[in-house]
């Protein structure tokens, strides 16, 4: 039988959308509405760290209680996506009297609408749905990335995988946020995958494009709170390959660039787990870039410097000479430095560095959501402050900071 759905694509941007539990599914859809610019609420009481994290950066609105009749009330749009098949049928039956469209996850031919599988690329959006089966959805999605990716035209499912062709893990930078910003390679090499072992800063959208049966492991790793053991996460990529998993870690940025990627690899491999490094793109010049900072520039800077903000300067931890930084003239990116911002500004300049040096703070570079600050060393803590600047942010330092601006 033909599939009876009419496919359709939504303007959400600014509408209401109510999501009505927060497990597996809301970590994959959600992402996506954000992206869409929807006005979302999630209601239940628990949630996946990730999730609640996108409610802690003002992404979501997340009401931590049990569904209750009502809660659809002026919603476009509506998502059923709780473990328990009654809540999820009187969700739609509220959907059904206030004639909003409403997906209905553990029994999709219940709902009113079906979210389809969906594919992005070069400014393409697409979705296949398929009467309900919905592993061949996303085969017949993943068959039409992987030519789109390639540069060739497929027609019909492309072959998976030998299981010998690949590594037990995959190292995957996943680039500074955009989805579209991930190496070709490394979209591959997800779309085949049988666990993802995802970052918080990693690209969230690609997460609805994994197969229904894709074990997502949230890593959580949110600065300055709830994290994951580093232990923890090496002996999942381990115990998850080791059983006969594929197994790819998706970074935010560059794994190697402050992403603990060598960690990773070196506890790999003293498992007996082969390992493939897929670099990506990192933050520290691609974030820059997008908010028309370039790191150099002839005549300008001749040298740049990236910097972690891990720690504060002082700190007995701290690998950092700041003083001799102060000295220099070109470049510092500095890297997951919000926190601490005032007192690395007090450094360089207590350091030498002249108080009008020019400083740009981009918030959420590459994203939908993107701002940028710009500023002076002497100001930016201040500045920053009054804006409410929150992480993730790329922090330049320097002349290419004033550039253009």
């Amino acid at each position: 039988m033909d599939d009876p759905h009419y496919l359709s694509g939504l303007q959400l941007t600014g509408r209401r959308v109510v999501m009505v539990g927060g497990g597996t599914v809301a970590q994959r859809r959600l992402p996506r509405l954000v992206r869409a610019g929807a006005r979302v609420e999630l209601v239940s009481p628990h949630t996946s760290p990730s999730v609640s994290g996108m409610a802690d950066a003002g992404e979501i609105v997340w009401h931590q209680r049990r569904y209750a009749e009502g809660d659809l009330a002026d919603a476009w749009y509506a998502l059923a996506c709780t473990d328990d098949p009654e809540v999820n049928a009187a969700v739609c039956a509220e959907a059904e009297r206030s004639r909003v469209f409403c997906v209905r996850a553990d029994e999709g031919e219940s709902g009113s609408a079906v979210t389809p599988a969906s594919g992005r690329h070069g400014g393409l959006l697409f979705g296949v749905l398929s009467g309900g089966e919905p592993l061949r959805s996303a085969a017949v999605r993943d068959s039409v990335l992987d030519a789109l990716h390639a540069g060739t035209v497929a027609d019909g499912r492309a072959p998976r995988r030998e299981e010998a062709e690949l590594p037990g893990v995959a190292l995957v930078g996943g680039g500074p946020g955009d989805p579209d910003l991930i190496t070709v390679r490394g979209r591959r090499l997800l779309s085949r995958a049988d666990v993802v072992v995802v970052d918080r800063l990693a690209p969230r959208e690609l997460l609805d494009e994994l197969a229904p049966e894709v074990e997502i492991v949230d890593a959580a790793k949110i600065p300055y709170g709830r994290a994951a053991s580093q232990d923890v996460i090496n002996r999942t990529l381990i115990e998850k390959a080791k059983a006969g998993k594929f197994v790819v870690r998706l970074k935010g940025g560059d794994p190697y660039v402050f992403g603990r990627g060598f960690e990773e690899v070196l506890a790999c491999v003293e498992a007996g787990v082969p390992v493939t490094m897929v670099p990506g793109i990192t933050s520290a010049f691609a974030v820059p870039a997008v908010a028309d900072v370039p790191v150099t520039h002839r005549g300008v800077a001749h040298e740049v410097v990236v910097v972690s903000g891990h720690v504060a300067p002082g700190d007995d931890r701290s690998l950092v000479d700041w003083s001799l930084l102060a000295r220099m003239r070109g470049t510092i990116v500095l890297m997951m430095g919000v926190e601490r911002l005032p007192q690395f500004a007090k450094a360089l300049l207590e350091g030498g560095r002249p108080a009008e040096t020019p400083v740009a703070v981009v918030v959420d570079g590459t994203m939908r959501t993107q701002r940028v600050l710009r500023s002076t060393l002497a100001t930016v803590a201040d500045d920053a402050a009054a804006a409410g600047v929150r992480p993730p942010a790329v922090i330049v330092f320097g002349p290419v900071a004033g550039l253009g601006s």
